[in-house]
């Protein structure tokens, strides 16, 4: 089968190589899976250069969410799963970037019948993300107002369709005028250019100085910074990730002082802590899917032979909502 084998770490167009290798074999409670589309992630970047949390040596393939068929499946996994249309997260170090690969069956999460495939397959990490920020950190409530971070990207058009949906008012922060008129057509009710404004004052303005009281910050470093001094009484800021690559040192004091929240957001740990708090999140995901509440932005959708262009971009920020990579 082909795949993307990432032979040495560093950026993508270093790192990876198309190229033929074995067709997996599911091993027990394992589906394999044929690759209908490949949804690109941050952290697919991060696997290339080494850096992302779970380090893998090459050679490895990349994709860490999709969508695909169950063609096969190993010891103890129930029949019908076979031939049916799922998503979720592939078994690394053997991920989404090939012809086939490998699902724990107990995660391959039922397709929306309302979604295609590369919406599909945008369907999973980002607005997991989203929902357990915004609904289990930070219970966020009607009528509130939510500042999303990166809210032209991939898991911030989730995080701004997701608190729209809740009945909450969205402010979203993006780099570009191309980036703010998408984040305008998701629904945000204010969007800031943070290279042409400034994202505090603006907040301030638009709350009547009381401030966001959600922060979804996906960016760190100076959004986060800035965050800190835009968020209301009570506010809850949400940290993501740290797409800038600065990882911020919050004073206390301050948190103290404003009576506000420092929540972090490990998503991947629920599979671990509760399972099932993951699937009853598809569950409503999937409702809001076919309500038509949600629906994942595809900016790009690549043939298999351009997924390294499509990295190479993601990982410059140069994208908006989510590039696919289609067999």
């Amino acid at each position: 089968m082909y795949a993307w084998q990432a032979t040495v770490l560093g950026e993508p167009e270093q790192a990876l190589s198309l190229t033929d290798v074995p067709t997996p074999e599911p091993g027990p409670g394992q589906a394999l899976v044929r690759v209908k589309a490949t949804a690109l992630n941050f952290p697919d970047v991060l696997l290339c250069r080494g850096q992302y949390q779970i380090r893998l040596e090459p050679p490895f393939i990349p994709g860490v969410e999709l969508c695909g068929e169950v063609v096969g499946l190993g010891e103890g996994v129930a029949e019908g799963l076979l031939g049916t249309r799922v998503v979720g997260n592939p078994l690394l170090p053997q991920g989404g970037l090939a012809e086939y690969t490998l699902m724990a069956a107990a995660d391959a999460y039922p397709a929306p019948e309302s979604l295609d495939d590369a919406e599909a397959s945008a369907l999973h990490i980002a607005y997991q993300t989203g929902w357990f920020a915004l609904h289990r950190r930070a219970h966020l409530q009607a009528g509130e107002t939510v500042l999303v971070h990166a809210a032209a990207g991939g898991v911030g058009s989730a995080a701004v369709q997701l608190a729209k949906a809740a009945g909450a008012k969205v402010i979203g922060v993006v780099g570009g005028a191309a980036k703010a008129e998408v984040a305008r057509e998701l629904g945000a009710d204010l969007v800031i250019d943070r290279k042409s404004g400034d994202f505090i004052a603006a907040v301030k303005q638009y709350t009547q100085g009381r401030g966001a009281d959600v922060i979804f910050d996906p960016v760190g470093g100076d959004a986060y910074t800035g965050s800190a001094k835009c968020v209301a009484f009570e506010g809850r800021i949400v940290v993501v990730g740290f797409a800038s690559g600065t990882v911020p040192s919050p004073g206390l004091n301050h948190a103290l002082i404003k009576n506000y929240s420092i929540l972090g957001l490990h998503w991947g740990l629920y599979k671990q802590k509760d399972p099932a708090s993951v699937r009853a999140a598809h569950e409503a995901l999937v409702q809001l899917a076919d309500e038509g509440a949600i629906k994942p932005l595809i900016s790009q959708r690549l043939p298999v032979k351009q997924a390294v262009e499509g990295l190479t971009a993601l990982g410059r920020g140069e994208t908006t909502g989510r590039v696919v990579v289609l067999p």
